[in-house]
């Protein structure tokens, strides 16, 4: 995403105007579909918002790459649990979409607890002629049909059509964080805090539970999940995260409740480096498997982490995403910052990881050259095509070069949690609280 020299950064810029949406609908999930081509966006108030790439144009060559709004609906309504006197948000906490397999393309998005299958497809002809029906769709009095014509199909502008294909509801007691789709793209599973459901794509009133980490009593619970994915090519294996930073790789072949996994990640605690808030920045936030499957990326609230599936005891690489917070984990607990859960992202060749920080910061790492870079995705600093400038955080009491900025001015109201990358070309998408950033990479778009 960026080149491997002293001006690492410098080659990435803006190919879309900056979306404003209304305060209330702050974005909370970020997904490119198997192309690239569409890009779907969920916020709070319950709406999913779905882009566009435009084609190549050989009059304006800066357009290919630029994202237009291609169709918005309304996935989720609030809703009450009137048993357990419950109020359900609209939120949007997930969108995952399926493989396209014709014309209409297909997602699931999920709320707290009901996912739902959309189909989004295109219309641009209408049928005219019909013998039972007038022009504007009211039943003719059979009376008056004298004659018999074969009705026709005529150009209209064109229309994105969304419509609702399936509900699955009432399956999680708790709240839904994960929802993924497996490579045999006939299931899919949903997570919530302590428990892992199957789903058939076209069965809606049964799931199948593979991982039920409920205790008897609730108060010997130690831990919760936190983030759940199929393996993207062997649909027996799955993965999922938990609160005491450990993950759990699983297979539905050996038993069809796997709550004895196959293999256990966990890093070893340094006991001279034990505090108070150990526990907390250790819960992993979100894991993701690399697109060869050979990897998983993991982010907890100050690193991200690769592991190789064929080693259990350490990770592979280990990056410091901010570890100048380390000083100010007590106020950010009292805050409530200490538990934002950030996502993380592969690039298309598994080369480069992406994950967000404060202040509208995100850092990408190399993984070949070990190099890192931070950027900032603000409305101040990004214009159409603007050229984006490495930042540098210096920790208090250090020395500051010119355009350094120090951990006392970050605003942790500005945050990047959701980030997205295209699956085969170095376009990144970043949520910032309620605007929605696009980047490209200018020089490089042929190296992954």
């Amino acid at each position: 995403m960026y080149k491997s020299n002293d001006k690492q950064g410098q080659n990435i810029y803006m190919m879309f105007i900056i979306i404003f949406l209304f305060i209330s609908d702050i974005i909370s999930t970020v997904e490119f579909n198997h192309t690239g081509e569409l890009l779907a966006t969920g916020d709070k108030g319950g709406r999913v918002v779905i882009f566009q790439r435009e084609p190549e144009s050989k009059t304006e060559p800066f357009s290919q790459g630029e994202y237009n709004v291609y169709s918005t609906f309304q996935s989720h309504e609030p809703e009450f649990d009137y048993l357990k006197s419950l109020e359900i948000e609209e939120k949007i906490n997930k969108i995952r979409w399926l493989p396209q397999q014709n014309a209409a393309h297909f997602l699931l998005s999920t709320n707290d607890k009901t996912i739902k299958l959309w189909k989004v497809s295109e219309r641009d002809k209408r049928p005219e002629g019909y013998n039972l029906k007038d022009e504007e769709g009211r039943i003719k009095d059979i009376c008056t049909v004298t004659s018999l014509q074969v009705p026709v199909l005529k150009p209209m502008d064109l229309m994105v059509e969304v419509s609702p294909r399936r509900v699955f509801a009432n399956a999680h007691t708790y709240h839904v964080n994960s929802i993924s789709v497996n490579s045999d793209y006939e299931t899919y599973m949903s997570a919530d805090d302590l428990r892992i459901n199957l789903w058939h794509l076209d069965i809606t009133d049964r799931s199948f539970n593979i991982v039920d980490i409920k205790p008897a009593n609730m108060e010997d619970l130690t831990e919760v999940i936190t983030a759940a994915e199929f393996h993207p090519h062997h649909c027996n294996l799955f993965v999922y995260s938990s609160s005491k930073g450990t993950l759990r790789l699983c297979d539905m072949r050996e038993a069809a409740l796997c709550d004895k996994h196959s293999k256990l990640f966990e890093e070893p605690e340094d006991p001279s480096a034990r505090s108070f808030f150990s526990e907390i920045i250790s819960s992993v936030s979100d894991v993701k498997f690399s697109h060869s499957g050979r990897y998983l990326l993991t982010r907890d609230y100050l690193t991200a982490k690769v592991w190789d599936l064929n080693m259990e005891s350490k990770p592979l690489e280990t990056y410091q995403v901010h570890d100048y917070l380390r000083s100010k984990l007590c106020s950010l607990y009292e805050n409530d910052c200490i538990f934002d859960k950030f996502e993380c992202a592969w690039n298309g060749s598994d080369s480069v990881i992406m994950t967000g920080a404060y202040n509208n910061f995100f850092r990408m790492f190399d993984r070949n050259t070990k190099r890192d870079v931070t950027l900032e995705a603000s409305r101040e600093s990004s214009k159409p095509r603007a050229v984006l400038k490495p930042r540098r955080v210096c920790a208090a009491g250090g020395k500051r070069r010119k355009d350094d900025i120090s951990v006392d001015s970050l605003d942790f109201t500005k945050k990047i949690l959701h980030t997205a990358w295209h699956p085969t070309e170095n376009i990144i998408a970043i949520a910032a609280t309620n605007n929605l950033y696009i980047f490209q990479d200018k020089l490089n778009s042929e190296m992954h």
